[in-house]
């Protein structure tokens, strides 16, 4: 469950180690896997091409909070994490750091299932 105000570590190579959640779009007050986050950059390394304060998107992969699967089985991780993408949701990195969940398949989300090393 992430809501604004939520800080999210980043799993890609796009140089930005944290985001802080500030809007979350369509029209939902959480945001589960798979749904895509307006996030502010609050650390980067310093050959990032992104600056502290930017703006970017991202769709978040991992969630702490337990996310129930139809089956009737519960998938938990370890942190919060997202990929930053671009408007057309397409992953801005050429990498995907750590498992992502299935689901990301469900919603569309191909590019980043196929960049990912492990799919849960």
């Amino acid at each position: 469950m992430i809501v604004p105000t939520t800080v999210l570590t980043v799993a890609d190579n796009t140089g930005v180690k944290e985001v802080e959640c500030i809007n979350i779009l369509g029209k939902k007050r959480e945001a589960t896997i798979g749904d895509i986050v307006v996030a502010s950059v609050k650390k980067r390394i310093p050959t990032s091409d992104f600056n502290k304060g930017d703006i970017v998107r991202g769709v978040v992969v991992r969630t702490r909070v337990a996310f129930r699967r139809d089956d009737g089985s519960t998938l938990r991780f370890d942190d919060n994490a997202v990929v930053l993408v671009d408007k057309a949701a397409q992953p801005v990195g050429t990498r995907v750091f750590g498992p992502v969940a299935r689901e990301l398949r469900d919603k569309g989300m191909m590019r980043i299932v196929s960049l990912a090393p492990e799919v849960v």
